[in-house]
């Protein structure tokens, strides 16, 4: 996931505009607490997973895989074409950029989070794809030029300021940086191309809509489940983002 750097904020960008009313603003910090306790704990050491055909070491400091990532994951390798060039924005454990470059032969993995850059080099080359899959720092665009036929972003879905590296996979700062991502994605997209982007109600979905909207996309569920917490129906989707012509 692409975060603002708990070490330092980036320049003030626009203002969030929260769609959410106090209470549910409020479950979602509560959410969010639960959330971020139980992942601290499971990330306590470097894991190691098998998911949808990889092989993945996965330090404290990087976000790990859940149990709807295969959502996001599935959706890569149902999209990808050959002659895509893919950015995975946010690679986090490179996972995304992975799958990508099953089918891709370039793809670009950024992160702001330097342990995820070197986390993601490891596990492209554990993958054998490391020919496929060049992995940079940046915050968002900031390190990256030209255009894609395919971007693919896992935003966090929290707008909370982040503690660490791992809650920082987890929350974005008033939304800085995905409000960053959609005001600048249509300069990186080739004609015709396509965006995959997650999401979940235990973020301010209403906003990332409202940015979408903003920039032009036109947007399909492609992927979506629930998870019941606490009482609480949290949904998960993938979108499809197109250009409006």
């Amino acid at each position: 996931m692409a975060h603002p750097d708990p070490a330092g904020p980036r320049q003030a960008g626009p203002a969030y505009a929260s769609t959410l009313s106090e209470s549910e603003a409020e479950r979602i910090r509560r959410w969010h607490h639960s959330a971020y306790e139980a992942a601290s704990a499971e990330a306590a050491s470097t894991r190691t997973f098998t998911y949808l055909g990889t092989t993945l070491v996965i330090p404290p400091q990087v976000h790990p895989v859940t149990g709807m990532s295969h959502l996001l994951g599935e959706a890569v390798l149902a999209e990808v074409r050959d002659d895509d060039h893919v950015l995975d924005m946010g690679t986090g454990s490179g996972v995304n950029a992975i799958l990508a470059a099953s089918a891709a032969a370039r793809v670009l993995a950024v992160d702001i989070n330097p342990v995820a850059v070197e986390t993601a080099r490891g596990n492209a080359a554990r993958n054998g794809v490391e020919g496929r899959v060049e992995v940079r720092h940046s915050d968002v665009f900031g390190n990256v030029e030209g255009r894609f036929d395919l971007i693919v972003f896992d935003p966090p879905f929290r707008w909370f300021a982040p503690r660490d590296l791992l809650e920082a996979a987890m929350t974005d700062e008033n939304y800085q940086a995905m409000t960053t991502f959609f005001r600048n994605a249509r300069s990186h997209l080739s004609p015709g191309g396509r965006m995959l982007i997650s999401f979940g109600t235990s973020g301010d979905l209403a906003y990332l809509r409202r940015l979408a909207g903003e920039e032009g996309f036109v947007t399909r569920t492609v992927a979506q489940r629930s998870l019941v917490k606490d009482g609480w129906t949290v949904d998960y989707f993938v979108f499809r983002m197109l250009q409006a012509p």
